[in-house]
């Protein structure tokens, strides 16, 4: 099938461009992000149909029929020889749109990554909370990938990922996975979670908090003696705690906070930022849980957790957003206008390097 071909297309090229993603709209000619910048590809301008065509090419009829009842599908997909994507199909103006996504079938190691040393000790508490936070696109999958992937080299685990779509597919080396996909293999996260208690895991990997069942079952799940991975689109580790307690009444905050308190322990906000070079680097800013910054949660104190973390830093493994941008800046990795647009708290840049103009 000629449309099927042109997909397979497609996508082939994604991969051999070394980009993140695949966009077809129509009347664009289909798109691919580069180092975090989209690019066209020489092909002509998409028609509606163009898209519908191929993006039906890959679809089974209960995910057809999935679509034309939400407008709105989310999945995965392996092609043999080329590789494996995250989709998402939607409308616009009543057309068919696609954005693809790479997951590369090597899961990535946190030395490939360059993470910092800190992350190995993270995953070896036996229980607690991890969240791995930051915008659309800055690595938290990948980065969680190469955690789970550290813990499946050195440990023998029983390891449940709860995901919409399944992404990153670990082979079974010491440790054993289970992989559920939210729709396929479960009804929503928190179903998932609420059973996920009898099906004796050692660690879950939660791909995404969006909702208070899901937060709330996974805090318990911590507190009870599991190790818990979770992400949410928060920019920093006290905009991560607050997100969390918003999501619960006044009435219901205080508990909340004493769960967050004992059962936290680590936060870590990623952000990916083009290199002077080529490419880009992560950076994370990094929350470890202490006596200080529990006391602060508990008492309601999250405005000065991020004081605590400038001052609770030796030997911890902490440092804040502000710290690693001018320490790359002084490398001369990444730009002064660069370390600017991408900071949480620009004001506190500023007094360290010179404001670019």
């Amino acid at each position: 099938m000629e449309n099927e071909f042109n997909i397979k297309k497609l996508l082939k090229s994604i991969v051999s461009y070394g980009a993140s993603d695949l966009h077809l709209i129509r009347g664009s000619e289909p798109l691919i992000r580069l180092n975090g910048s989209l690019k066209p590809v020489n092909l002509p301008k998409l028609t509606g149909k163009d898209i519908e065509e191929m993006a039906y090419s890959l679809l089974k009829e209960k995910q057809k029929h999935m679509f034309e009842e939400f407008n709105e599908l989310d999945f995965s997909i392996e092609m043999e020889g080329i590789g494996r994507f995250r989709a998402n199909f939607y409308r616009t103006l009543g057309d068919v749109a696609a954005a693809f996504r790479t997951i590369p079938l090597e899961v990535p190691s946190l030395d490939d990554l360059g993470t910092p040393a800190i992350y190995k000790k993270l995953i070896k508490r036996e229980k607690g909370l991890i969240l791995v936070t930051g915008p659309t696109g800055s690595g938290k999958s990948t980065t969680l990938a190469a955690m789970l992937n550290e813990i499946n080299e050195t440990e023998k685990k029983h390891i449940i990922t709860v995901e919409d779509p399944v992404e990153f597919v670990h082979q079974h080396k010491k440790s054993v996975f289970s992989f559920r996909e939210v729709e396929k293999d479960t009804r929503s996260f928190a179903t998932a979670l609420k059973y996920a208690m009898r099906q004796d895991p050692d660690i879950i990997l939660i791909g995404e908090m969006r909702d208070k069942e899901t937060i709330e079952a996974a805090l318990t799940a911590a507190e009870t003696g599991h190790l818990v991975f979770g992400t949410l689109h928060t920019s920093s580790a006290s905009r991560t705690i607050n997100r969390i307690l918003d999501v619960f009444t006044g009435d219901e905050q205080p508990q909340i906070r004493a769960m967050l308190s004992t059962s936290l322990v680590s936060i870590i906000s990623q952000s990916l930022i083009p290199r002077t070079d080529k490419g880009r680097i992560a950076t994370s800013e990094i929350l470890v849980m202490n006596h200080a910054i529990a006391n602060l949660i508990r008492e309601d104190k999250v405005h000065q957790i991020y004081s605590q973390m400038q001052l609770g830093q030796e030997g911890t493994g902490m440092q804040t957003q502000t710290q690693v941008l001018v320490n790359l800046v002084k490398q001369g990795i990444i730009s002064r206008e660069n370390a600017f647009q991408y900071a949480n708290n620009p004001d506190e840049i500023g007094k360290l390097i010179p404001r670019p103009y």
